[in-house]
């Protein structure tokens, strides 16, 4: 989902929004700089939060990204709402490695991280190309609605794991 509001964004709020190709440019690069500032902060944030809270707190600030871009607000609310989104994926991957060897076990983890590593590369790879799909069949007005779709997913499949471990 990180990949596909990437790759798709600006042409989102081109194509959607009605931005400049340059205001898009630009609110694509908020959404990487909110993922590098969104890194820098969660890494002293997690001094004083567990792994699991950053992982709810991340993508639920993703949810509220994927909701902003959603409404329909003046043009220059899309370009935060960009933003919005880096910043709350920003925490989310490195937490679920960081939380790895405690919910499975120190003995488990490198395979447990092997298949995240794994299963995070096959999600890049593939999550930009289905949006494409759907996007020439529906409207690449569906991005908002398919990333929030895509969050959801992850928050309940991370929910369901934290229960499972009991983490």
């Amino acid at each position: 989902i990180e990949a596909a509001a990437g790759l798709w964004g600006a042409s989102y709020l081109v194509e959607a929004r009605g931005l400049s190709a340059e205001a898009a440019a630009r609110g694509v690069s908020l959404y990487f700089l909110g993922i590098t500032l969104g890194r820098f902060l969660s890494g002293f944030a997690s001094m004083r939060m567990k792994s699991a809270a950053l992982i709810r707190l991340g993508q639920l600030v993703s949810a509220g990204g994927a909701v902003l871009l959603m409404l329909p607000l003046p043009a220059g609310f899309g370009v935060a709402a960009m933003a919005v989104l880096g910043l709350g994926f920003a925490p989310v991957y490195p937490s679920m490695i960081h939380e790895t060897p405690y919910r499975f076990g120190a003995e488990r983890s490198q395979a447990v991280i092997g298949l995240q590593m794994a299963c995070a590369y096959v999600g890049t790879t593939f999550m930009p190309a289905l949006f494409g799909v759907l996007a020439a069949r529906l409207g690449i007005g569906l991005l908002p609605a398919f990333l929030l779709a895509g969050v959801a997913g992850m928050l309940l499949c991370a929910e369901r794991v934290r229960t499972l471990c009991g983490r």
